[in-house]
């Protein structure tokens, strides 16, 4: 079957010949070069067809106004953020140095930043590049990204916005609902380009430690959950699923999260409290499909190759059952993982039984 066949039986809850692979959170930029080297590999592409992955992602180009880039590599995005790539010692991460948002007191403070805006970008691409990724294998589309309280959060700052729920909750109203505003016209504006051609809107908001949840799960119910219902609604009329990105113990939100129109739960952080695989499955495999995994934390780097094979295929066999399952890693793969264990995992994951 096909990549997009194998994808679609999958988020059917019909068991395909495999489960479908991704790698979303793939790798850092160290461990994709590395493992392009160690193959004798020149793309990204080519990479992603030797580990067998079943789903591409498209986006629109970029044409708006030029964005600053400074001379100690920090460089700013749509939103008026500022991220700086700094070390961890093995790879780099880009944290956020700037919040535009950061110093507002009431609303009127909304108006004066730049906000992004529709013309910024081009989306008349779009089906030309989903006919040119399907020219050999047609494969499973998708798109990104869907993050509302995420995005608020990187202008105003966390701490910022999780006191303005409690004690300026019409700020944090306004601005979760223009980024909601903007975040589904742009989604809609890119499916409207390809009508059935795209299968996967990916929608994110970290709300979770390895722990328990960020906040309460009443504070989340009233002050994100409804942005993600009404920009899922408007969605869902085009016919895709809707993966959603938490990472951490989010056992606990699941039935909002559901009621909140997911089709997909993604990155199955198995590290995290609660996040049993069997739990899971038992509990929510009827009416949700996973997405990830493939621990990043403990097992690809620590274990040895036959080890990560059979935490693989254990995961294939109790996420895959009767399909519901894209077996991905948990997030991005860190450098200090061995490359055969990356292979490890992805040969295992492409193994048919």
């Amino acid at each position: 079957m096909t990549s997009r066949e194998r994808v679609k039986l999958a988020l059917s809850h019909i068991e395909p010949d495999r489960p479908p692979i991704d790698y979303f959170f793939f790798g850092t930029p160290e461990v994709i070069e590395r493992l392009k080297q160690h193959l004798n590999i020149n793309s990204n592409e080519q990479l992603r067809e030797f580990l067998g992955v079943d789903i591409r992602v498209v986006s629109p180009r970029y044409v708006g106004p030029e964005l600053q880039r400074f001379s100690d590599g920090s460089y700013e995005d749509e939103w008026g953020v500022i991220r700086k790539p700094i070390s961890y010692r093995i790879g780099f991460y880009d944290e956020i140095i700037y919040y535009p948002l950061a110093d507002a007191s009431d609303i009127s403070d909304l108006d004066k930043i730049r906000w992004p805006k529709l013309e910024w970008w081009d989306f008349s691409s779009i089906k030309e590049d989903i006919e040119r990724i399907n020219e050999k294998e047609e494969y499973a589309i998708c798109i990104a990204n869907g993050n509302l309280f995420e995005t608020s959060w990187y202008m105003r700052g966390l701490e910022n916005l999780l006191v303005d729920f409690i004690i300026n909750p019409l700020f944090a109203h306004e601005l979760i609902s223009r980024v909601t505003k903007f975040k589904t016209e742009y989604l809609i504006s890119i499916l409207k380009e390809a009508p059935g051609m795209i299968d996967i809107v990916f929608t994110a908001d970290d709300i979770a430690t390895q722990r328990g949840l960020l906040m309460s799960l009443e504070m989340w119910e009233k002050n994100i959950k409804p942005y993600h219902k009404k920009m899922n609604e408007a969605l869902k009329s085009f016919g895709i699923k809707i993966m959603y990105h938490s990472d951490g113990a989010v056992m606990e939100a699941i039935p909002g999260l559901l009621d909140m129109g997911i089709d997909i739960l993604d990155p199955i952080q198995l590290s995290a409290e609660g996040m049993d695989p069997s739990i899971l499955k038992a509990k929510y495999g009827d009416k949700l499909s996973f997405h990830g995994g493939i621990d990043v934390q403990s097992v690809l780097p620590k274990k040895t190759p036959e080890e990560v094979r059979r935490f693989v295929r254990n995961l294939k066999e109790i996420l895959g059952r009767n399909g519901g399952y894209i077996i991905a890693p948990s997030h991005a793969i860190q450098p200090d993982t061995p490359i055969e264990n990356i292979l490890a995992a992805f040969e295992e994951a492409r193994s048919i039984v």
